[in-house]
């Protein structure tokens, strides 16, 4: 993704734009509304970070300006833990999100990734399949031969992610992501284990022997359609 960062401290910059190069986003810095307003102008962002206070202007005013330039592009704002007035006005303003200071890197991530996927109404809207497990996301609903699966939400966002996934490897940091994102709380690797065990049970034909959601070894898991 392009991700503009609009804060006014030049070490958080620096540790955010390392944080987002190293998963392989494009990263633009400013530190004031008139020089963010004017990228935001002149070029094309898939998300942007900002912070409330700036040296010039507001990051509350620079997202006013992208409701007007690009209303499509998820905004993230960066507050104060304690700051409950800039979080409900920022969500007011039509923020996606909104991430306190000092934040962990994971839960950044993923509050990231979760505000991209959410800025695509039409992703993924049609039925996936895993094999015979059809997954629906237009209704929350999965099937496993015609015959609708008992899932809790952890699960149903688990087996959403493997059907968006189709053949591709994902990690358990991939993983532990997905459900962090649904469950707002942090996932240990032994969760992970317990919830993968546990869907395998509903979808697979022999859970001992798993066809369609398979470990691969030293890497993660994989969906097999």
């Amino acid at each position: 993704m392009r991700i503009l960062i609009v804060e006014d401290d030049a070490a958080i910059v620096d540790a955010l734009s390392a944080l987002l190069q190293t998963e392989g986003h494009e990263v633009t810095a400013a530190s004031r509304q008139d020089e963010a307003v004017g990228l935001l102008s002149s070029r094309t962002f898939d998300l942007a970070l900002l912070d409330v206070t700036l040296r010039q202007g507001t990051g509350f005013g620079v997202c006013a300006a992208a409701r007007e330039i690009t209303p499509a592009m998820p905004v993230i704002f960066l507050t104060a833990s304690d700051d409950e007035f800039s979080t409900v006005a920022g969500l007011d303003m039509g923020a996606a999100d909104y991430i306190a200071k000092p934040f962990r890197a994971r839960e950044l991530l993923a509050r990231i990734h979760a505000a991209a996927r959410r800025a695509q109404p039409e992703y993924a809207r049609e039925p996936l399949r895993i094999g015979d497990v059809e997954v629906n996301p237009a209704t929350a609903m999965a099937y496993k031969g015609g015959r609708e699966l008992a899932l809790s939400a952890l699960e149903y966002r688990l087996l959403l992610v493997f059907a968006q996934n189709i053949g591709k490897v994902l990690t358990r940091d991939a993983v532990r992501d997905a459900l962090w994102d649904s469950g707002g709380e942090y996932v240990s690797d032994n969760a992970i284990t317990v919830y993968i065990k546990r869907l395998r049970e509903k979808i697979e034909d022999d859970p001992a022997n798993p066809q369609r959601i398979v470990t691969v070894r030293g890497l993660g898991y994989k969906a097999q359609g």
